[in-house]
């Protein structure tokens, strides 16, 4: 892996926080108990720590193979790093408050922080798809199989952006027809699809580096690269004929 530079370093450093965070509310769980599934639990404090540390670092990671700017990379990275912090936080939050973060709006409170979670959603789309299309539009750099992962990766990762954004739409529909109590459960199955795609991202690659640390040849390691894209498009094909039959 390439020697980070301050930015990278700040980001990595932020994500490392982000996962300790989730960890610590586990042992919060472990403490405190209470239920693990339904809108109000400490699961969402651990699971989204955990998500976006990882995926603060991936990302982090993985753009060093991008042809952008580095001044470009910098800026979006910082403003990832910071929504991440904002998303993880205003979560963090609701669940100590013990009410759900997402698609509440019992009180101007609680619509102000679920309307900016909302909101640094959308601006984690919109970063994200930006690298997705910058990984498309030049050749990714990186040892044999690495282009092929990093751009499989990210066009996995919009499939998990799309059904975050179809869980809030669908979330919101509900919430503002009266029907709160079916919108917060309405995203349970879009989960396995979003999950799932959500660290290709991380995987893919991570493969591909670990493959250049051996002595295959570059044909080899590109094949190994290419199956383990398959078999990660057939999960995610998977999770979605699982969310078609149960949505």
């Amino acid at each position: 892996m390439k020697n980070p530079r301050p930015a990278e370093r700040l980001c990595h450093a932020t994500g490392l926080l982000l996962i300790l965070s989730g960890l610590a509310h586990l042992v919060v769980f472990a403490v405190d108990g209470g239920p693990w599934d339904g809108p109000v639990s400490w699961r969402k404090p651990v699971t989204f720590g955990l998500s976006f540390g990882v995926t603060l670092i991936a990302i982090t990671w993985v753009t060093s193979y991008l042809r952008v700017g580095s001044r470009l990379r910098t800026v979006l990275l910082a403003v990832f790093a910071a929504d991440c912090v904002l998303e993880v936080g205003g979560i963090t939050l609701q669940a100590w408050r013990r009410v759900p973060s997402h698609l509440n709006m019992e009180t101007p409170f609680d619509t102000a922080v679920s309307m900016t979670l909302a909101v640094g959603g959308g601006v984690l789309v919109a970063l994200l798809t930006v690298f997705a299309v910058a990984s498309f539009r030049h050749h990714p750099a990186g040892p044999a199989g690495m282009p092929l992962a990093v751009r499989s990766g990210f066009a996995i990762l919009l499939v998990a952006l799309a059904s975050g954004v179809a869980m809030i739409a669908r979330g919101v529909v509900l919430t503002r027809t009266g029907h709160q109590e079916a919108a917060y459960h309405s995203t349970a199955p879009l989960k396995p699809l979003h999950g799932v795609s959500l660290h290709a991202v991380l995987v893919l690659p991570l493969l591909a580096w670990l493959l250049s640390r051996t002595t295959w040849s570059e044909r080899a390691r590109w094949r190994v690269v290419a199956a383990a894209v398959g078999c990660y498009a057939a999960a995610v094909a998977a999770a979605g004929v699982w969310a078609v039959l149960t949505y």
